[in-house]
């Protein structure tokens, strides 16, 4: 029996490299007698960095930066591929919503200029190519942040920089490019997100909140980055508030394109093809995957949504184990998905469950092992 373990990260709890060897070791305790194959996974946020770093034999670099608050400097890092002189930045290890508490959450003030920081550390150490993970960040400031670090000048009415964070973004007047950008290295910035910059669907809107907009913040950033865009239309040429993805990452995704001529490609579709998932994939029996949470946002462009694609096109059949299942019965027929096993069982508290994750996981991958494996 050939398994493939393919999962993402259960935020907050285990890494995608620790849910899948935790899976693994499980699924081969009930029945050694299996081929098990770990793929850690990841769509582009959060995670991307360990997972790409672990498929193509990368190296960790470790740089002291800005962190999401400006006043407080933190460890962050980026992948370096030697064989390929290309490095990967992942946003979250700078300016990401786990560097701060609760408390501290406020995209008034957050800034990505602690990435932009590592992009640049990149640029020196030579790379000819650069991966920019999206995701995870605690951030709503367009990516201004990190432009402002890589020579861009943002200037307001007094020929003064605007202050770092989002507040700053609407006493923008002009924005002045830093020399020699044709010098820069090619940039793919990687996301699955879809949303524009502006609206109900856009940066402030969606993803305000989870950061740490107020109501009244949110409305604040959207006029920011309102402003923001019609500035860059207008000094740039270019007009990207509405293009797919620019809303992603806090709007760090129209930043990308705008000051970094970035290209946004497929998070989940990148590490899939860098882990060499699709050659696991022949002859494979079974695929397991899973996340912290398996409900409908999981069906649109995340991370198992793209691992079940591919194990169906390659007729395995799938299994998903979550820390909380939260689709119907039907839904998951549906899908064709064959076992949906929730670590969470019913009446479990949540604190509970995320400091007994890695227990309750094996627990799921016993139990689908033990259903599955031994008939």
């Amino acid at each position: 029996m050939k398994i493939i373990v393919a999962f993402d990260s259960f935020k907050g709890t285990l890494s995608a490299v620790e849910a899948c060897r935790i899976v693994a070791d499980a699924v081969t305790a009930v029945d050694p007698s299996s081929s098990v194959v770990v793929k850690p996974m990841a769509d582009g946020g959060e995670g991307t960095a360990r997972a790409l770093m672990d498929a193509l034999s990368g190296s960790w670099l470790e740089r002291l930066v800005t962190g999401p608050l400006p006043e407080r400097k933190v460890q962050a890092g980026l992948v370096w591929f030697a064989g390929t002189k290309t490095a990967l930045v992942e946003m979250a290890s700078a300016s990401g919503l786990t560097l701060l508490k609760p408390e501290e959450l406020n995209p008034l003030v957050a800034t990505t200029h602690g990435t932009g920081e590592l992009i640049r550390a990149a640029m020196d150490h030579g790379a000819q190519k650069i991966l920019l993970a999206l995701g995870g960040s605690a951030t709503v400031d367009g990516g201004v942040g990190a432009a402002g670090a890589l020579g861009w000048r943002f200037l307001d009415q007094r020929g003064r920089s605007i202050p770092l964070g989002g507040a700053g973004l609407s006493q923008i007047l002009h924005i002045l490019p830093p020399e020699r950008m044709n010098k820069w290295p090619p940039v793919e910035a990687l996301t699955d997100v879809h949303n524009p910059l502006l609206g109900e669907q856009g940066a402030a809107r969606i993803f305000g909140p989870q950061k740490g907009a107020t109501p009244d913040r949110v409305e604040t950033l959207e006029a920011g980055l309102q402003h923001l865009a019609e500035v860059v239309q207008s000094e740039l040429g270019k007009d990207l508030a509405g293009c797919p993805g620019a809303g992603a990452a806090g709007g760090f995704g129209f930043g990308a394109v705008a000051f970094m001529n970035a290209v946004l490609v497929s998070g989940i579709e990148t590490v899939m093809c860098a882990s060499g998932l699709e050659e696991s994939l022949k002859q494979a029996d079974w695929v397991l995957t899973g996340e912290g949470s398996f409900d409908r946002q999981s069906l649109q462009g995340k991370v198992v949504s793209g691992v079940m694609r591919r194990a169906k096109a390659h007729g395995a059949r799938v299994a998903v184990l979550a820390g909380r299942v939260l689709l119907t019965d039907d839904e998951i027929k549906a899908h064709s998905i064959e076992a949906a096993i929730p670590c969470m069982q019913s009446g479990m508290v949540l604190d509970y469950a995320l400091a007994h994750s890695r227990e309750l996981l094996h627990d799921a991958a016993s139990q689908f092992a033990r259903r599955y494996l031994l008939k």
